[in-house]
Order: structure tokens, then sequence, then C-alpha cells
């Protein structure tokens, strides 16, 4: 397979995701009539990124890992460089493998789980982008093309914990996940940061290789970035609160995001870390302890749980937990195999949920176990999940809400007023406003003819200035005097102009240019 076909595996569900918006934005994809022609897109596009995958999977097995593969530079400046390259080597390709089958199974499991819902389309774009955003992530040659789908992956969970944005729960949820995410979007921001100050490139193999000019406290910096970025993005304490909040979007997103695949992406950057990890052995310590904390908050959480979600959430977090203390001792094959074998579980678990609430309709729930209720301190704290949601609100969520207040104060108090009106006063900016605009209650407003901003108001003042100035001198009824001047002035140029045209005067112009030039 030459190597530029290689971007076609995560390409292929981007192009899908990008067939699906352009049929619903003309029109010939919308509705339960384009339902079928929206799935054959994500299922074929997910199927042949998977076939891709296992070729590559079964090359590995027969004639080794093409490992570090640089596709083209992308952006050059002095001593920095970023390249598109991807890792090709037996852990991508054996996870690629593995979540590029969920993927298509979740995508074909919804076809019929979401059939006539309102947003089906949007769905399966949502889909499809998170497809080839973990595809970026898992099989990257450099921290800058992971953080691409790293960034893609986190968008994509945020659109589909929304996915009822009607509901307040929901668009509260999406928000308090994506707040999260962002918080260990710094620590990937940092790790990038130290590896093009020091290296001038962020590839794996580059970052993995000798550092002669790096020291120990350096390397341990940048590790500690990327570490906390895959702690957040895997909900390991105390990151642990906002996975529970994130699971108001449809089953099928919940298994592929929370119960599977999103939830394993910082596993498996740390995974990937090895050879950094392995030169910082003190955060292999913390690795451990963060384990330790999150399986047993995974394992005190679910004994209080009653529903069904919310149980496999607290579950999933136990593994995760465990899959980290075994990063800390240094177990990494093992952990790669638990991470698989996990996904693919999970994945099944979620899916099955709705039958399984089905089956057991009449059965109650079993209670919490009576050694846990005799301890009450205990069994309150695992009610109260810690009290991280508190800590959370505190530490992020409201810091966060204020700042955004401030900047929509400043943006409509002064900004809008300087440069003008901004482009909400005659579109449709937010789906709230979609839907009150359909049911008749927003009216749109043309602002033509009216200035807005500082430069705008300048500019009307002008125009008014010169309305004045054309009517009272121009236009004004009866003629005025520079009216009368500027009508004579007028007779005297085509006087002018008709004595121009006769040929004597023509000659004469002539010779009068011939006299000058000779």
């Amino acid at each position: 397979m030459p190597n530029s076909l290689l971007l076609l595996i995560p390409g292929l569900p981007f192009l899908a995701a990008l067939w699906i918006v352009l049929g619903f934005i003309f029109g010939w994809n919308r509705g339960e009539k384009g339902e079928r022609e929206t799935a054959l897109v994500a299922v074929t596009a997910n199927t042949l990124s998977l076939l891709a995958m296992v070729a590559l999977a079964i090359y590995d097995f027969t004639h080794g890992a093409p490992g570090h593969v640089m596709l083209f530079p992308w952006l050059q400046s002095g001593d920095y460089q970023a390249s598109v390259s991807l890792m090709l080597d037996t852990l991508s390709l054996s996870f690629g493998v593995v979540m590029a089958t969920i993927t298509l199974v979740v995508t074909r499991f919804s076809v019929n789980y979401l059939h006539r819902e309102p947003g089906f389309q949007r769905f399966f774009i949502v889909m499809s982008l998170f497809s080839c955003a973990m595809l970026l992530i898992v099989l990257s040659g450099s921290a800058l093309l992971g953080f691409i789908g790293w960034e893609m992956a986190g968008i994509s969970s945020y659109m589909l914990i929304a996915y009822a944005w009607q509901r307040e729960t929901a668009a509260e949820g999406a928000t308090r996940a994506f707040v999260t995410n962002r918080f260990g979007d710094t620590g990937y921001l940092f790790g990038m940061f130290i590896g093009f100050s020091w290296l001038g490139n962020v590839e794996w193999n580059v970052l993995f290789g000798e550092k002669p000019d790096m020291s120990g406290m350096v390397v341990g910096l940048m590790t500690m970035g990327f570490m906390l970025a895959a702690l957040v993005k895997s909900a390991q304490f105390p990151f642990s609160a906002w996975i529970t909040r994130a699971l108001e979007g449809p089953t099928p997103s919940s298994a592929v995001f929370y119960g599977s695949i999103m939830v394993h992406a910082g596993i498996y950057l740390l995974l990937r870390l090895e050879p950094l990890l392995e030169e910082s052995p003190l955060l292999g310590n913390v690795l451990i302890l963060l384990g330790i904390l999150t399986v047993l908050y995974g394992w005190l959480g679910v004994q209080v749980q009653t529903d069904i979600k919310s149980s496999l959430i607290f579950s999933t977090q136990q593994q995760t937990g465990l899959m980290l203390i075994e990063i800390g001792f240094g177990f990494y094959t093992l952990a790669a195999f638990h991470m698989g074998l996990h996904a693919i579980w999970r994945a099944y678990q979620f899916l099955h949920s709705p039958s399984f609430l089905q089956q057991t309709e009449w059965e109650p729930a079993k209670p919490a176990p009576a050694w846990l209720r005799k301890r009450r301190w205990l069994y309150t704290a695992a009610l109260q999940r810690f009290w991280l949601v508190p800590l959370e609100n505190w530490l992020l969520v409201r810091p966060t809400q204020a700042l955004a207040h401030e900047v929509q104060t400043l943006d409509s108090r002064v900004i809008d007023r300087l440069t003008g009106t901004p482009s909400h006063s005659n579109m449709l900016s937010t789906l709230a406003e979609m839907q009150d605009f359909q049911q008749g209650k927003l009216r749109l407003a043309s602002g033509i003819g009216t200035g807005s901003g500082l430069l705008g108001k300048l500019m009307q003042w002008v125009a008014e200035r010169f309305e004045w100035l054309e009517d009272r001198l121009l236009l004004q009824k009866g003629g005025s005097k520079l009216g009368r001047y500027l009508q004579q002035l007028g007779e005297y140029l085509d006087l002018v102009e008709e004595l121009l045209t006769q040929p004597r005067y023509l000659i004469l112009l002539i010779a009068a240019t011939l006299a000058v030039i000779l």
C-alpha cells in the first residue's frame, strides 16, 4: 500500500461525515428519506477503514510492523518542524483493529436504534468524525497529529452528550465534560511546548530517542504534561466526576465514547509514552497511587448506583484504574491486553443494556451491601461521589462560567458597540434561535442603511450630511443658485464638446500636437 493511501484510513470516516453534511445542506439527505443513504455512507466508510487496519495488522504479523512512517512535511520555521506521519507498530495496529471493529458495530447498531429520530443525520456525522479522531489518535506518528484527533474526539463527545440539546441536563453535562477535558488539554499542550522548545519536533520517535539537550527534570515535566491529559481523558481520580454526567447521549454514543473507546484514549496515550515513563520512575509511582484511588472510587461508587449506565461507568473506572496500576508497575503488555479486552466487553454491555432492562423489568434492584450501609460516613461519601462534583464546580466550572459571562458582557457592551452589530442580528446563531424562528417567535431584522459600531456610525453621519447637501442644494424644488450655476456649466461644456467634434477643430488639435512633438 502506498504511504499516501494510509491517510485514507482516518480520512474515509471524515469524507463520510462531509458527504452527509453536504447532503443535509443541499437537501437531498434529510429526514427519514435520507436515513438509508446516511447509514450506507457511514457503515461503508467504517468498513473500509476496518479492512485497511486488518490488512496492516496481517502485514505486521507476517513481515513485521513498519514502525514510524513519514508521509510528508507539513510546516517548518527555523529549527521547528511538523510533519504528517504515522506510527504503525504492534500497539497501534492491534488497538486500531479493536477500535475500528467496535466503531463499525456501534455504527451499524445505531441505524436501527435511531430510526426516525430527528437528529439521525447529525448523529452519524458526529460518529464519523469521532471514528476519524480516534484513528488519528491511535495511528498518529507525532504528538501534534495526535492532538488534532484528541480535540476532534473531545468536540465529538460534546456534541453527542448534548444530542438532546433541548434538555437542560444534557446541555449542562456536555458543557461540564467539555470544560474538564480542556483542563487536561492544557497538559497536552504543555508537553508539546517542551518538545518543540528543546527538540524542535514532537514526532514520537524523536521524543522517545536520545535527548542530550534535555535534563531528567525537563523530560519529567514533559511526561507529566502528557500524563495529565491522559488522566483527565480517562476520568481517573481526582478527575472522575465529569464522566458520570456525560451519559446523557444515546446509548450507542455512551457505548463508544465512555464505555469502550474514548475512555481508553488516556490509557493508550500512557502506553505510547512507555519510553518516557521508563525515564521517570517517580511518575510511575504517582500512576500507581492514582490508580488505587480510582479503583476504590469506582468500587465504592458502583455499590450505591441504581441505574445501569452509572453502574457500568463506575465499573469502567475500576478497570481503567487497574490499567493505570499495571502501567505504573511497568506491565505495559498486560495493560494493553487488558485495555483491548475490556473495550470489547464494555461495548457489548452498553449496547445490551436496553434489552437487559427489559428482561429484568420486574426484578428488584439489589440494595447496597450491609457492611456499607452500617458505615454511614462511607455510605454517604459514596452516594455523594466523594464530593468531587462540588470540588469540580469550585475549581473549574464556576470560574469558567464567570469568565464566559465577563467576556460576553465585554463583547456586548464594548466590542459590539465599537465594531458594529454582530452577525446574529440577522442570522440564526443557535439551535434555540432556529427553533424560535420556525415557531414564529423570532424575526430577523435587516440592518441595511443603519450604521453600527464606531466606524458604522461615522459612515452613517457622513452619508446623512451628503444627503442633506443633495437635498438642500441640488434637489431643492424650484431650483437654487448652485443648481442654476451647475446647469449653465453643463450647457457650456456641451457647447465645447460640440465644437471639438467639428473637423476643423480636430485638424487644429492634430497640428498643434505635431508642432509640440517636432
